[in-house]
């Protein structure tokens, strides 16, 4: 469904910031009237929201075609509460007066941590369907599943649901102290844990030994898990991990990690990763434990 670009006048939303409402997951949206729905919509990876003094708002609408803004393959989230919840995939890069898209991480700081995850959701779902508009066994235009997140070819049958890539993260501990690396890709000063993608054929445990040793060359013990958190940057799946150092000296592989070394609660960089990601949660426990 497609609407032609205009601008009009359509009322900001609530905050949606309540941390008790409750989200509910789904794929087939209600045949009844839904009333005003919540947008997530995206143009590439950037989210439309409202310019509003008190922080950035979601479009809460009865359509989004309200908006005369064109879209394509509106994909139904479920409900937060009694309100329900669309991820949206945008066709232009010029949002009307008073709008703007913004990135997901400028965005943290005005949204709940629910709303933040619920945003990330519809991130992934549109990013995915995006590149499966055909069969990636045989090339034919595929359909939307009738009752699963997928898209099914009629030719073959080949379904595609959108993509999940696990990936472990992991604080290394010896007593008060904890590994810190700086990757090759951050601003300087700016260190975190030791991350990466797990591998075909592994345990997340062995995911965890072997981007160690890889990377800071040493080895670890009581590999614990700890918590997990999706990354919609653009379709990760965080799991986080907790390990004591066993053996071995610091040895980086000057390629992903340029420095890397042992830190305290007395001892810091200069900068930690942000407060929205899994890495920052691992090491303030750590540093309340410890301090």
């Amino acid at each position: 469904m497609e609407e032609e670009n205009s601008v009009t006048d359509a009322a900001p939303t609530a905050t949606w910031e309540a941390a008790d409402r409750h989200f509910e997951p789904a794929v087939v949206a209600p045949q009844s009237d839904l009333g005003k729905c919540l947008f997530f919509a995206f143009h590439d990876d950037r989210l439309l929201v409202y310019l509003e003094p008190k922080g950035h708002l979601l479009p809460q609408l009865a359509d989004f075609g309200d908006l005369n803004l064109p879209f394509r393959d509106p994909h139904y989230l479920g409900h937060l509460d009694d309100v329900h919840c669309f991820a949206i995939d945008l066709q232009t890069d010029a949002p009307p007066k008073g709008m703007a898209l913004m990135g997901l991480r400028e965005l943290y700081a005005d949204f709940s941590e629910g709303i933040f995850q619920l945003a990330g959701r519809a991130f992934q779902i549109v990013n995915w369907d995006r590149t499966h508009h055909f069969c990636g066994r045989c090339g034919t235009k595929s359909n939307y599943h009738q009752s699963d997140r997928a898209r099914q070819c009629p030719d073959c049958g080949l379904l595609s649901f959108p993509r999940v890539s696990p990936a472990v993260i992991t604080l290394i501990h010896k007593g008060d102290e904890f590994l810190l690396a700086r990757n090759a890709r951050f601003p300087t000063g700016r260190y975190s844990i030791i991350a990466g993608f797990v591998e075909a054929g592994e345990t997340l445990e062995e995911a965890v030994a072997r981007e160690i040793k890889e990377e800071v060359g040493v080895d670890v013990a009581q590999i614990t898990y700890q918590s997990s958190q999706p990354w919609p940057f653009p379709h990760s799946l965080m799991v986080g991990f907790t390990a004591a150092w066993s053996d071995g000296e610091i040895c980086i592989d000057n390629d992903e990690i340029v420095e890397a070394g042992w830190f305290s609660a007395k001892h810091l960089p200069p900068s930690l990763p942000d407060g929205i990601s899994i890495s920052r949660t691992l090491i303030d426990t750590f540093l309340q434990d410890h301090s």
